[in-house]
């Protein structure tokens, strides 16, 4: 997927804003509607949406925390909201940023109120209260995202659902009655997926804290219990389930009974050596 027409755009669109040396919100507005850049959508991809609104949101990050001007910082930071807002995808793809990112808005934040831009503050303060970051440890850089993207889309998908719809499909009972769950759904990586996540929350927030009031959003911080931990219970107690069915019907058993009858089978047709032999002969056939 060719993005570079689009972060072109993306370029283009915050040059222009900071070449008439803006600083407020309006004035993105402004530049925004002048450009009719709501239109950048119409040429997103049928397929890959996660990657696509990633990679458009990093490279945006990318002008919000770089060293050039203060301009033009600004203009990535009021970017960054305008595309989550303008989005069409429901629900909306939320922003990917890191702790390092964060810290770099930080001082952007704070920066801003020093030369008297309240608006900045404000809007962070919004964004976080919108719960529109995905927060984690790693930048996310060129040759990352379609890895990091994946796993937030793991993440964002909450694979609990995915595992209800699994057990509830109408396919062959026994391909889940052998079906082991934590197998099946990667529960040691989500659990470690879903601590790594609930611990950038906490760090994100504390850092935000220091330049704007998260009073009421603390709770975002707050995780009950983790989704691993969720998935794990339901692993459990899909295992107790199946071993009470599976002694109630008998059906454990016929797997059993299959297999003696194919080493029956195997066993009059020759066994291992008849079978080394075709083997030998199909591997000088080819």
């Amino acid at each position: 997927m060719d993005l570079s027409p689009f972060k072109q755009d993306i370029d283009e669109l915050i040059d222009e804003f900071v070449q008439a040396e803006s600083t407020t919100l309006t004035d993105m507005k402004r530049v925004w509607l002048s450009r009719k850049f709501s239109y950048i959508y119409e040429a997103s991809p049928s397929t890959n949406l996660s990657f696509f609104m990633q990679s458009l949101y990093a490279h945006t990050i990318r002008h919000m925390v770089s060293t050039a001007s203060f301009s033009q910082r600004l203009g990535g930071l009021y970017c960054l909201y305008c595309l989550y807002e303008t989005q069409p995808f429901k629900p909306p793809f939320k922003i990917y940023i890191s702790i390092g990112e964060l810290k770099k808005l930080k001082y952007l934040v704070v920066e801003a109120k020093d030369k008297g831009i309240r608006v900045v503050p404000a809007l962070l303060k919004r964004m976080l209260e919108k719960n529109i970051f995905l927060f984690g440890f790693v930048d996310l850089n060129e040759g990352s995202v379609t890895e990091t993207v994946n796993h937030l889309t793991d993440l964002q998908n909450a694979r609990v659902q995915v595992a209800y719809e699994k057990l509830f499909a109408s396919t062959r009972i026994e391909r889940f009655l052998h079906m082991d769950m934590g197998m099946e759904f990667d529960l040691n990586v989500l659990k470690k997926m879903s601590t790594d996540y609930a611990e950038a929350k906490k760090q994100a927030i504390g850092e935000a804290s220091e330049v704007v009031d998260v009073q009421n959003i603390k709770h975002i911080a707050d995780e009950k219990e983790l989704m691993g931990d969720v998935t794990e219970k339901i692993s459990d107690n899909w295992n107790v389930q199946r071993e009470v069915f599976c002694q109630q019907t008998r059906l454990k058993e016929q797997p059993v009974e299959a297999e003696k009858q194919l080493q029956l089978h195997y066993e009059e047709e020759g066994g291992d050596d008849e079978f080394g032999r075709e083997l030998e002969k199909l591997l000088v056939q080819t």
